[in-house]
């Protein structure tokens, strides 16, 4: 059975649209990046370099250096999806990017979002 066609969307087409969510409540490309470094263990040059390099979805989470074991505390939903409810190992994942984008969009504070 095919996955799902998000996973074969390259990182770099979605990752400007979390941007731009980002910066229309006042938040930065910056915050976005910490929250994506944060989830995935990659560092600032290595995030770039997936963008650069035009991977899909599937090869940026199945590359993270490090995916934080704090992830499985985000609850909640997305799309009208429940975040934990999701079966399948990579969609969860890119419904807990979503989850934490949309934390930062609504104003949660930095510390929440990082479950710190």
């Amino acid at each position: 059975m095919p996955g799902h066609r998000i996973f074969a969307t390259t990182f770099a087409r979605v990752y400007p649209m979390y941007v731009q969510k980002a910066e229309r409540k006042q938040r930065t490309k910056d915050d976005v990046d910490r929250i994506l470094c944060w989830l995935t263990g990659y560092d600032a040059a290595g995030l770039q370099q997936q963008i650069d390099a035009s991977v899909d979805f599937e090869t940026f989470f199945a590359q993270a250096p490090a995916m934080h074991p704090k992830r499985f505390e985000i609850k909640g939903v997305v799309c009208g999806v429940r975040v934990e409810a999701v079966e399948d190992p990579l969609m969860r994942e890119i419904r807990h990017l979503d989850k934490l984008i949309d934390e930062l969009a609504k104003g949660k504070p930095m510390e929440k979002i990082l479950r710190s």
